[in-house]
């Protein structure tokens, strides 16, 4: 099994230990229902803010160093490198606070509002 596969299995497995204790909830009446859509919504907030803050994080070290290796194989280029780096860098962070802007939009619907 490689290493890939194992933090898949990882994933996999903290996720549903996450959600157990939805899964093990009884069926209830209508008022429930929002406190449940609400204990949803915060899991679903979670675990999109930590998805995206540690793939931001694995992208943003994945650029750097592959920029370090770069201008060290080749010092002449380092303005355009580090201008690239730069560029790369702010679009990756973007995307995680795209992210966390979702994560509090799921966490301020009213639920139940509309039903």
């Amino acid at each position: 099994m490689n290493k890939k596969m194992k933090a898949l299995g990882l994933l996999v497995f903290f996720a549903l230990v996450a959600a157990a204790p939805l899964l093990a909830q009884e069926a209830a009446g209508p008022s429930e229902t929002k406190a449940s859509l609400y204990r949803l919504s915060i899991i679903v907030g979670g675990a999109i803010i930590t998805l995206a803050a540690a793939a931001g994080a694995f992208c943003q070290a994945k650029a750097i160093s592959s920029a370090c290796e770069g201008i060290s194989r080749n010092p002449g280029a380092a303005p355009h490198i580090r201008f690239l780096l730069l560029l790369g860098l702010i679009l990756i962070e973007t995307l995680v606070i795209y992210a966390l802007l979702v994560t509090f939009i799921i966490l301020m619907v009213k639920w139940g509002k509309y039903t």
